[in-house]
């Protein structure tokens, strides 16, 4: 009963503290609020190709479905004939900024149809890093469906998505995203994979990372904005090969090698072979250089790496050079309010605070330099600090790059959060904010599952076959 009452005391602070904001803003009294200010972002348009969206059901299936374009955005949905009820709403990763708007199909497609579950996939109205966008025609999707199908309101509505979809589906499901958005879900679970759980902090890893590469050839001070300027010359300095298919450290770049382990998630298995991973980093390094708008999602930077500690080993601590490099290191500064909360809906990068009650399975590839592993243990923090932790489990699989599950992996997944919702019982998970369970050589080694399918990707099962194998108990 206390419980009770204090969410209920809570959630008339978040009504209040709405009211406060609202007539600060000039939302209250007679006058009406004065209007949001532009970006960049607002006046961006995708061409979208109506044609493209109808699509074949698998072979050996027999399914109604679905596609259209709703709110600007286009969709698909499929419902098999033996539907159960449920409906599995599937959020797509990036796409860039200057392609056509398209829809994906969820990963897990085969598996869904096959037990009976309906799906849907938006492309969102938008693309850009544009996470508003995702949840809120993810959302108006999910209401539509039985307007769509005329079939009856699911009993059930699930969640997933990969990379930046995982980002939607963890904001999805966040108090403050059924505060503020303008279409509203409650969903029954979630399993984003390989996800932007940190939110904004991915953009900090960013700057961290470069503004260490410039520390260590010797450039600490050079505007992170005119990284043209010095691109050539930090990666000569700090590797002598730096391919789309070999990366090679200099003396130097191995100490860089060392920060970013432990920016993205510490010492642990697998971070070799994700260092190493040359196609991937050449992707990272691409982001370097931004002015924090995130390519004008935002009117003003996000960066802030002002309380970030750079540490070169495993050692907890700071070293005498470890400590000269965090003195010397360029700390990049947020404008204020860069990302605040808006009247017109969700805020332009929605939050992941980690408020929610319902079960989440999220699954991360433990070499991932791109979207790292450190989002699940920033996820794990802010779940425990809003009292969610117990409706958070996670799972850490052995892979070097982003996103490369299994199907089986997200199958698993999948199915166990739906057994969790459905009868209470709690899968098992890994914990991955303990240092030295972390850094173990088993680790990763309970949920990691190299079986291949056919829908699984070509290079899958050769990938994985490069692995270290797991310890015999």
């Amino acid at each position: 009963m206390q419980f009770s009452r204090s969410r209920s005391r809570s959630r008339w602070a978040a009504v209040l503290g709405s009211a406060v904001l609202l007539v600060a803003c000039g939302g209250g009294g007679d006058d009406a609020p004065a209007p949001e200010e532009t970006r960049p972002h607002d006046a961006r348009t995708f061409p979208l190709d109506e044609a493209a969206l109808a699509f074949e059901a698998l072979p050996g299936t027999t399914t109604n479905r679905f596609h259209g374009v709703l709110g600007g955005a286009g969709y698909r949905i499929e419902v098999p004939e033996n539907w159960n009820g449920r409906l599995v709403m599937y959020a797509h990763g990036y796409r860039g900024t200057d392609v056509p708007l398209t829809v994906s199909n969820p990963s897990i497609r085969a598996h869904l149809i096959a037990n009976g579950y309906a799906w849907a996939a938006s492309s969102y109205s938008k693309n850009y890093y544009d996470v508003r966008a995702g949840v809120e025609d993810t959302n108006a999707l999910a209401l539509a469906f039985s307007r769509i199908t005329g079939l009856a309101e699911p009993t059930r509505r699930y969640i997933i998505g990969h990379s930046l979809g995982g980002h939607v589906t963890g904001a999805a499901i966040e108090e403050e995203t059924f505060r503020t958005a303008n279409n509203k879900v409650r969903y029954h679970g979630a399993v984003p994979m390989c996800g932007v759980m940190g939110d904004t902090e991915l953009f900090d890893y960013f700057s961290a990372y470069q503004t260490a590469a410039q520390y260590f050839a010797g450039v600490p001070r050079y505007p992170t904005t005119h990284w043209a300027d010095i691109n050539a010359l930090v990666r000569s300095r700090l590797f002598t090969t730096f391919s789309n298919t070999v990366i090679t450290p200099t003396a130097d770049g191995e100490k860089l090698k060392g920060v970013v382990m432990n920016l993205t998630g510490g010492n642990r298995p697998i971070f070799e072979q994700g260092f190493a991973n040359a196609g991937l980093q050449q992707v990272v390094w691409g982001t370097f250089g931004g002015d924090g708008t995130i390519n004008g999602i935002l009117t003003g930077s996000v960066l802030d790496t002002r309380n970030v500690v750079l540490q070169i080993d495993s050692d907890p601590a700071l070293s005498t050079e470890e400590t000269q490099l965090n003195d010397n290191l360029l700390r990049v500064t947020p404008v204020a309010d860069a990302n605040r909360l808006r009247r017109d809906g969700l805020r332009w990068i929605p939050k992941v605070n980690g408020e929610f009650r319902i079960p989440v399975v999220s699954i991360h590839t433990l070499g991932d330099m791109y979207v790292p592993f450190s989002m699940q243990q920033i996820y794990k923090r802010r779940a425990d600090a809003n009292g969610s932790g117990d409706w958070l489990v996670q799972r850490a699989v052995r892979a070097p790059s982003h996103c490369d599950f299994t199907i089986a992996e997200q199958v698993a997944a999948f199915d166990d959060m739906v057994t969790w919702e459905q009868t209470g019982v709690k899968p098992a998970g890994d914990d991955v904010l303990t240092p030295a369970t972390v850094a173990d050589a088993a680790y990763g080694c309970a949920h990691t599952d190299n079986t291949v399918g056919p829908f699984d990707g070509s290079t899958t099962g050769f990938v994985r076959g490069l692995m270290p194998a797991c310890p015999t108990p």
